[in-house]
């Protein structure tokens, strides 16, 4: 009888049946500190319901199966009629009913609710990141709806609902509805004044029918999209309906589904309107200041959505390393690859605790919180995506061969991770933001300085980086071509900030060594050999 070639050794188990919450140090003890203390127990017992399911094995097949069985175009029925129409994967609606239940839309009614969003779509999107965006636009359309009073009213208590309905039905016949928006045209990308979509006004009502071409319309099926069009008084928000109050569809013809390079589980499309009915949203010729309000909170969401990414990825490495062994013991214990591990480690909690206090500075509300909120947000929006693909890419790398192969689940997390450092401006729009707070808000500079300044005198490498900072912004000379720079290190000194007050001392003085002191290679794993990387790793490990 010939030998058995086939028995498996040297294998990890699959990183499942885990709460995904509770794992994560770094997540939790953030909600634990921003989350108010009458709200706390709830948070934590929500947080935990979702951290269970979204580490449970069935849950991780329903993020598989929707982007293995991506979304599918019906333009007509059977019989000819145009219905545009998108199938999704049923493994989807269970995910978008799951999170919808768990209040991944309402941020707005309940005490802390953005710090809670914000750690439940954090934990969410570890299981799929593609269906965040209705999620996150329904989110985002409660504060841009809020400039139109009489709309919010009506629709508000919709967008904030537990409850999701697939089918598209008429306005008052659901529950709850998901919302989408249509800014980007193929002319204008992020320059949306350059909009050629025309608005006729039916009456003084408010109705008006669009005609025009939108490039880029995520999640299609929704109940209905804010966008843009320009009015006879200029730039004008609009909520455009996929179905008429009499039960008729409007026109909305998809005319293609966008083959990205990630994102799979989620439609893109490419939409016309055809004197295409749509309700104002406040004035005429007001509609950036409407749909900004819906973009300051997607670009939150951004750095959510990348922290979440990091942390999974960083999550499946070390789990890979502690039962993976090569060259006598497991790889974990290797100094070179629990560098490489502590370094992984660094940029995730660096980016939690950034996105968690970014969400608390939302909830406050305060003029001085808003103003920090302003300057903050598209500096983290710009650095924490742009960190997220080659944290994926090494995480990856750790798990050699094994995480090239779609198994493992890291090339769909790695395919995912440039999209938030794209959507809602990339990074030159987000860098440009930063100088226009800079330069017309005071109040913000002011602000954020408050902020970095809580940890000052606590580490001599985040007060010479505070310094340098400080001499950037003295200098006026060329500071377009070098808002990045500006912006980086504004991201990283904040970062530096949070950690140094809040993080383990390991974990503060290796960022602030490496980030901030120059003590730090071109790659991951070229932190100073001599810190405590071991209790980095361990803080980061996926355990309870």
């Amino acid at each position: 009888m010939a030998a058995s070639t086939h028995t498996v050794t040297n294998q990890p188990p699959p990183l499942v049946g885990y709460d995904v919450y509770a794992a994560d140090q770094a997540l939790t003890e953030a909600v634990e500190r921003h989350v108010v203390p009458e709200a706390l127990d709830e948070a934590r017992a929500e947080l935990t319901e979702l951290g269970r399911a979204s580490g449970s094995a069935q849950v991780q097949r329903w993020g598989a199966q929707a982007n293995e069985h991506p979304p599918r175009l019906h333009t007509h029925d059977r019989y000819g009629n145009r219905i545009d129409e998108v199938e999704f994967h049923p493994a989807w609606h269970r995910l978008l009913g799951h999170a919808v239940s768990a209040g991944l839309t309402d941020a707005w009614s309940r005490p802390s609710g953005q710090v809670r969003r914000a750690a439940g779509f954090f934990v969410w999107t570890q299981a799929e990141a593609g269906h965040g965006c209705p999620l996150s636009m329904t989110h985002a359309a409660v504060p841009a709806l809020r400039t139109d009073p009489e709309l919010a009213a009506r629709f508000e208590p919709r967008l904030t609902s537990r409850t999701y309905t697939a089918d598209l039905l008429p306005p008052e016949a659901k529950a709850g509805q998901l919302l989408g928006m249509g800014m980007t045209e193929k002319q204008g990308g992020s320059d949306v004044r350059t909009n050629t979509t025309s608005a006729r006004a039916l009456d003084a009502s408010g109705e008006y029918l669009l005609t025009g071409h939108k490039w880029f319309c995520s999640a299609p099926m929704s109940d209905g999209f804010l966008v843009l069009a320009q009015a006879p008084g200029g730039l004008t928000c609009f909520l455009l309906p996929r179905v008429l109050e009499d039960g008729t569809r409007n026109t909305f013809r998809i005319q293609r589904l966008k083959d990205k390079l990630g994102n799979r589980s989620n439609a893109s499309a490419e939409v016309e309107f055809a004197d295409t009915w749509a309700r104002r949203v406040g004035e005429e010729g007001r509609g950036l200041r409407a749909i900004l309000e819906m973009v300051a909170a997607t670009r939150l969401d951004c750095v959510v959505g990348s922290a979440a990414l990091m942390r999974q990825s960083v999550a499946q490495a070390i789990h890979h390393c502690s039962y993976r062994g090569a060259f006598g013991g497991p790889l974990v214990d290797k100094p070179l690859m629990r560098n490489v591990l502590a370094d992984l480690a660094l940029e995730s909690e660096a980016a939690t605790a950034l996105a968690l206090r970014l969400a608390a500075a939302v909830d406050s509300g305060t003029e001085e919180e808003r103003a920090f909120a302003r300057l903050a947000v598209p500096a983290a929006k710009y650095w924490v995506t742009k960190r997220c693909t080659p944290v994926v890419a090494e995480a990856l790398e750790c798990l050699g061969g094994n995480g090239y192969v779609e198994d493992s689940g890291l090339p769909r997390l790695l395919r995912e991770s440039p999209l938030n450092s794209i959507w809602e401006g990339a990074g030159n729009i987000q860098a440009l933001d930063v100088l226009r707070v800079l330069q017309r808000e005071p109040l913000a500079l002011n602000a954020f300085l408050q902020e970095v300044g809580k940890a000052r005198g606590a580490d001599h490498r985040l007060d010479r980086a505070i310094r340098d900072l400080l001499t950037d912004l003295a200098d006026l000379e060329g500071i377009e071509a070098r808002a990045r720079r500006v912006t980086e290190r504004m991201a990283t000194v904040l970062q530096g900030s949070l950690l140094v007050r809040w993080a383990p001392s390991e974990v503060a003085d290796a960022f602030c060594a490496s980030r901030l002191g120059g003590d730090w290679g071109t790659a991951f794993g070229t932190l100073p050999h001599t810190m405590a990387l071991g209790a980095v790793v361990d803080r980061a490990r996926a355990v309870e």
